[in-house]
């Protein structure tokens, strides 16, 4: 029993672990140690977290642009070359829109669809050989698609195809998740609520100044809260929990009704 939240020795996969949620989620892993593969576009910025990163454990950067087919491709070779067995991905990267309902582009859903659904089916498929060989009956190998609560209460913002994609990757978390169940993977998702992040940059005073009355726990998400979730999805205590995602937001929803 007192090994139920060890992740040591496992390998991870982080897409968009450079920064925000993914970053994360990244250190967590290290800190608890797994040895960590992180992925970004930028390649300053990624190199420069890796470094920063490898504080905690062995970090490694891989390059990959997840908004075309080819770019996710290119990734999960990279992985494929490195790696015989993948304990856990997180399909963490993703994108964002926003413009008002008269003006929203179509550009603005394909290159969300693309990064925050498409990649993540594409990306696990891709990656199924490793998953298969890392996982076992007891200790199956680890999925977790990052939602958002925006896929499930209304965002009050003009993120349309943001929202409508996180709803997307709920059901598709769900609908793998039975598939892939047999064959030792665990596919589960987490919905974060307000996290410090680059997405949410533009509102982070607004957030911080509502936090105290607009959530229930009266603030906003810290890295341990997320990290610590993440944990818990990939070690021996959540084995049995498959194709659910868990909501991590101070209790927004709930209150949302």
């Amino acid at each position: 029993m007192k090994d139920l939240f060890s992740i040591v020795g496992k390998v991870a996969v982080v897409t968009g672990g450079s920064r925000g949620i993914g970053a994360m989620i990244a250190r967590g892993f290290l800190e608890n140690g797994a040895k960590v593969y992180i992925s970004a576009r930028k390649v300053e910025e990624l190199n420069a977290s890796a470094k920063a990163l490898s504080a905690y454990g062995e970090c490694i950067p891989i390059a990959a642009d997840l908004g075309s087919q080819a770019g996710t491709e290119a990734f999960a070779k990279a992985i494929q070359e490195r790696e015989p067995k993948i304990d856990i991905l997180v399909n963490n990267a993703g994108a964002s829109w926003g413009a008002p309902l008269d003006e929203f582009p179509e550009q603005g859903w394909d290159k969300v669809m693309q990064v925050n659904v498409k990649s993540i089916f594409f990306l696990t498929q891709m990656l199924l050989p490793q998953l298969r060989s890392a996982g076992s009956s007891d200790d199956p190998a680890r999925v977790i698609n990052i939602a958002s609560i925006n896929g499930i209460t209304h965002p009050k913002l003009t993120n349309y195809s943001y929202s409508a994609s996180k709803a997307a990757v709920i059901q598709l978390t769900r609908h793998m998740a039975v598939d892939l169940a047999k064959e030792n993977i665990n596919i589960n998702g987490i919905a974060p609520g307000f996290f410090p992040s680059k997405m949410t940059e533009y509102l982070i005073d607004e957030l911080a100044e509502r936090a105290p009355t607009s959530i229930p726990r009266a603030r906003m998400g810290q890295p341990e809260d997320v990290a610590g979730t993440a944990i818990y999805l990939c070690s021996r205590a959540s084995a049995w929990v498959c194709g659910h995602t868990l909501v991590l937001d101070g209790g927004s929803v709930a209150q949302a009704g």
